[in-house]
């Protein structure tokens, strides 16, 4: 007997089993119906895989470039990355159906995000879903003819499916817990999600053979780790996915044998997103480093296939798979191939006859509350850019406030950021109140052995055309001061995924050439030290390098800094003893007694400290 739904009895029958996984969201009111009245007879026979041919072998991505992300395929074979869409939207979440003819995605294209499919012979692409809401990540069942996917109803993120011809749509899950991410098992009866029900980011299994809440199992249940992008292997004996650890273990890619169901997932590689080959014998990654995203492969002992290929910017997920693509690629794919991505901004030096031996100067940012509202000159317009672009993706100026600017080589900031990079002119630190406000919240990512945070910013406007939903959970930095001695010692705590859209700030710095920087070590005991709000624009220069364009290298060796003034102590006067009356005779019959009481405050203060006046360098 097949293994895919066309052994169904009926597409009635096939909606039924479907509705039966709304009870994902543990809806008191619903009791899950006996397994007998829910489940038809399913052939457990494993098909026999068709040889593969790995010239054959190609994937499809979607990277970031110039804050959009576009999809682009890469050959196996030769090793090339060549863009198949473009245009001023994001392509992100491919996927393969099982027929390797058609590839479903996520766009915004068309103002709000929506699923389409496009035919991989032609480029022809088919819109599916047509909703103000978000819809995204796409993976398709066995027969190909349904698409389950995440789409944001009632203030959160939920699990459907969708018949990929007629658009008839069936919700899944209603939990208040953020569900996404879904991946359709090869034999029709499981699905594979992300959930946040059990506190964090865990991948979970629905096994639509099963009642009640046996139905449901928690296959990585790793507390303080965020895992994403779960993926079957073709014939459905492995799942992949990634996680990011942030206590014990590691970061990167793994994988879990439906074989051993008992046993833990085993760590492949490092990796944020992962996709299986054709015969599952290697895995494609996506590796982040702290501000670029590599592409390489590995084995399933976690040897390295290739060497790494640095990427434009981030991935928004892989479907890799084998596929015979014609010779001639269709003419979307060569018209999107030979588009070149506009420059997002250049720099203008503003004429400054007062600047010494050719160093730079700090030129004023307009329009914008800050100590010092300044920046480099070779940096300012990547800066005003960067601003506009948030400006309209979020519908409001949140870089108008900052914390900080340019800071003046004479201003001492907190302990341990004696070398930050805002004494460059080549960083900016956002408003930490909208963090408070509500208005911005971080996501933690562990990178090796630094601390990097992910910013988001709620978007003014709530109708789904601006910005996507936050898919995992944020990290609460003000929960170290809940009196708990464990979010204290270990920087904060988890906290529930926020409502709403969203704008990726992190990502859309740096494609304006901004990076973020790593916490400080004491970060978990020192909030400052957490540097989750400052960008830098390095330009590829250490921090003394950098400093060098601003101030002569005497300035930097015995740096002149105006120290904090001196308290003087206040006076405390110090009373002489009261003498008693003196009794003082005389020749009078009747003594008189004639007191005489001294009563001298004598103020006696502690020595004032007088500063010494700055040395005063001279530029030069």
């Amino acid at each position: 007997m097949p293994w895919h739904f066309t052994t169904f009895r009926s597409k009635t029958w096939l909606l039924a089993s479907l509705l039966s996984l709304a009870l994902m969201g543990c809806n008191q009111n619903l009791e899950a119906p006996p397994a007998t009245e829910a489940v038809q007879p399913v052939s457990t026979d494993t098909p026999i895989p068709t040889p593969i041919d790995p010239a054959s072998e190609s994937a499809f991505l979607s990277i970031e470039e110039n804050g959009y992300a576009h999809l682009f395929l890469f050959r196996s074979l030769n090793m090339q990355l060549t863009r198949i869409t473009t245009g001023s939207w994001s392509d992100i979440a491919p996927a393969l159906n099982p027929q390797r003819t058609r590839l479903a995605f996520a766009s915004d294209r068309d103002g709000d995000w929506d699923l389409y499919v496009m035919a991989l012979e032609t480029g022809e692409v088919k819109q599916v879903t047509n909703t103000p809401q978000y819809d995204s990540a796409p993976s398709w069942s066995p027969d190909g003819q349904w698409l389950a996917f995440e789409t944001y109803v009632n203030d959160n993120l939920e699990i459907a499916v969708v018949n990929v011809d007629s658009g008839e749509t069936v919700p899944l899950t209603q939990h208040p817990a953020s569900d996404h991410s879904p991946a359709w098992a090869p034999d029709g009866r499981n699905v594979a999600f992300i959930s946040t029900r059990g506190g964090d980011s865990d991948v979970w299994l629905a096994n639509l053979d099963l009642a009640g809440e046996d139905r449901y199992k928690n296959l990585s249940n790793t507390p303080f780790a965020s895992e994403n992008f779960p993926l079957w292997n073709r014939d459905g004996s492995q799942l992949l996915w990634s996680s990011i650890s942030q206590t014990i273990g590691y970061s990167g890619l793994y994988a879990w044998n439906v074989a051993t169901p008992d046993r833990n997932a085993y760590w492949i590689g490092d990796g944020n997103v992962g996709s299986w080959n054709e015969a599952a014998n290697r895995v494609l990654a996506a590796v982040s480093a702290p501000n670029q995203t590599f592409l390489t492969s590995y084995d399933l002992e976690g040897n390295i296939l290739f060497s790494s290929i640095p990427l434009t910017g981030r991935v928004r997920g892989i479907a890799w798979g084998s596929l015979d693509l014609p010779a001639q690629l269709p003419e979307t794919f060569i018209q999107a191939a030979a588009d070149v991505p506009a420059v997002l901004w250049a720099p203008i030096i503003t004429p400054a006859g007062d600047v010494p031996n050719q160093r730079f100067a700090v030129v004023p940012i307009n329009d914008v509350q800050a100590p010092f509202p300044q920046l480099h000159d070779l940096v300012d317009e990547s800066y005003n850019a960067l601003r506009l672009r948030i400006s309209q993706e979020a519908g409001w100026d949140a870089l108008a406030s900052l914390e900080n600017a340019f800071v003046p080589l004479t201003t001492s900031l907190e302990p341990g950021m004696d070398e930050d990079w805002l004494y460059t002119g080549r960083a900016f630190a956002i408003n930490s109140l909208m963090a408070n406000a509500g208005w911005m919240v971080t996501l933690r990512e562990d990178i090796g052995a630094q601390t990097y945070w992910h910013v988001y910013i709620r978007c003014a406007v709530q109708d789904g055309s601006m910005g996507e939903p936050i898919h995992n959970v944020p990290w609460n930095l003000n929960a170290r001061y809940d009196l708990d001695p464990r979010t204290y010692e270990q920087g904060g705590d988890y906290a529930p995924v926020p409502a709403g859209y969203w704008v990726d700030v992190t990502s859309l710095a740096y494609a304006y050439g901004w990076e973020r920087l790593p916490a400080l070590p004491t970060w978990r005991t020192y909030y400052k030290g957490a540097r989750f709000t400052t960008f830098a624009a390095t330009g590829g220069l250490t921090w003394y390098q950098a400093m060098q364009e601003l101030y002569p290298v005497a300035a930097l060796t015995t740096p002149t800094r105006v120290l904090a003034p001196s308290l003087t102590p206040t006076n405390t006067p110090t009373l002489t003893p009261t003498i008693r009356p003196t009794r003082t005779p005389r020749n009078t019959p009747t003594p008189v007694y004639t007191p005489t009481i001294t009563l001298t405050p004598s103020e006696t203060p502690f020595p004032t400290l007088t500063p010494t006046p700055p040395t005063v360098i001279p530029g030069g």
